[in-house]
């Protein structure tokens, strides 16, 4: 009987040290409001919308010890809407993350599935006030060929004295294109970043094959080449934003907004700019406890020769009411000009009119 317990607590206590060195945790975020936008071919458009702020999402991330220093992750995050309960838009189950990988103390973190590329943590983590959400979104003007990939294997080193980078390799392995060359719709991105105190500057590039298959041969057709210098500095009584990327290439240049159809005409660019840059400043200021002020000026000059440019202002305020509940409120303008054809959309959706308002909630858990 005594060596029974014995065993027992044995196998209690190794039990216990198993799920000290494991752990699986659910997380998300829920994000509604009214958004009403104005502008667009079907006139002013009221509307209860999902992932204004942030992308409304359900996700399972873990990690486990290997001991040494090196440890096991994964995550699985999927992406839903709230107004609907519907899964997100043409999103598969886990469309917005799913990727497993080791990290190590000392030697970096090597992950592999689909993933957020390195150009795009640059805009949404150092470029934009706004974080990429709101209606104040940088994804409004900057390129939308750059935001995540499947079949990436990404590197990420550790950080040496504030400096850090990570590189990504995305293989398309979807469709017979991939039987004649691994090169059709390759992607090849890298980062290089300083972050100490209040200053966070990273630079951020990314390049993307146009080869085509014909057949079974490949037709050279160059590549989409996006550089994004960014960075933000903390004065306390505010934190400031500068960001200016350059697009180069057929192709460098899709828009988030080009399937919304509301206001592009025939002069239009089609949504496609070969060559491009798009400049950014900005600002977020603390006002009381829990609250912050945003705001953004954005300007993209086309030079593909119909100079189809476009500026966009931006305002908003969160409030939050807890560590993971915020309501909040914002507006941007679009100046589009020579039918550049530009919407104001949020984290989510594209919109349908050059300029929208907002108010709505978000929780996090």
């Amino acid at each position: 009987m005594k060596k029974t317990l014995i065993t027992l607590a044995v196998l209690a206590a190794a039990t216990g040290v198993a799920q000290a060195q494991s752990s699986v945790v659910i997380y998300g975020t829920v994000d509604a409001g009214f958004v009403s936008e104005r502008g667009g071919k079907a006139g002013t458009v009221n509307k209860i919308d999902s992932g204004v702020a942030s992308a409304s999402r359900i996700g399972f991330k873990g990690t486990e010890d290997l001991g040494s220093g090196l440890s096991a992750l994964f995550v699985l995050e999927s992406g839903f809407n709230v107004d609907t309960g519907a899964q997100g838009n043409n999103e598969a189950l886990f469309g917005r993350q799913a990727y497993v990988g080791l990290s190590s103390k000392t030697t970096g973190t090597l992950t592999l599935g689909r993933q957020y590329t390195p150009w795009y943590n640059t805009l949404s983590k150092v470029a934009d006030p706004f974080a990429v959400g709101y209606s104040g979104s940088a994804k409004n003007l900057f390129p939308a060929n750059t935001t995540r990939t499947s079949n990436t294997v990404l590197y990420t080193s550790p950080n040496f004295n504030g400096f850090d980078a990570d590189v990504a390799y995305s293989a398309r392995n979807e469709g017979q294109e991939s039987l004649v060359s691994s090169k059709i719709g390759r992607q090849i991105g890298a980062s290089v970043g300083y972050a100490n105190g209040p200053l966070n500057a990273r630079l951020a590039y990314n390049t993307t094959s146009n080869d085509q298959a014909v057949g079974t041969t490949v037709v050279e057709a160059g590549s989409a080449r996006n550089w994004l210098a960014a960075a933000n500095y903390d004065f306390a009584v505010a934190k400031a934003y500068v960001a200016y990327g350059v697009n180069k290439g057929a192709n460098s240049s899709l828009r988030n907004n080009f399937n919304a159809g509301n206001l592009y005409t025939t002069a239009s660019t089609g949504g496609v700019t070969n060559d491009s840059t798009t400049a950014l400043i900005g600002a977020t200021v603390p006002v009381g406890p829990a609250g912050t002020v945003m705001a953004s000026i954005i300007h993209v000059n086309d030079k593909s020769g119909i100079n189809a440019d476009a500026n966009q202002f931006a305002v908003g305020y969160s409030y939050a009411l807890s560590k993971r509940t915020s309501t909040y409120a914002s507006y941007a303008k679009i100046s589009n000009k020579n039918n550049a054809g530009y919407t104001v959309g949020n984290n989510s959706n594209v919109g349908s009119g050059d300029q929208a308002f907002n108010v709505g909630v978000r929780h996090s858990f």
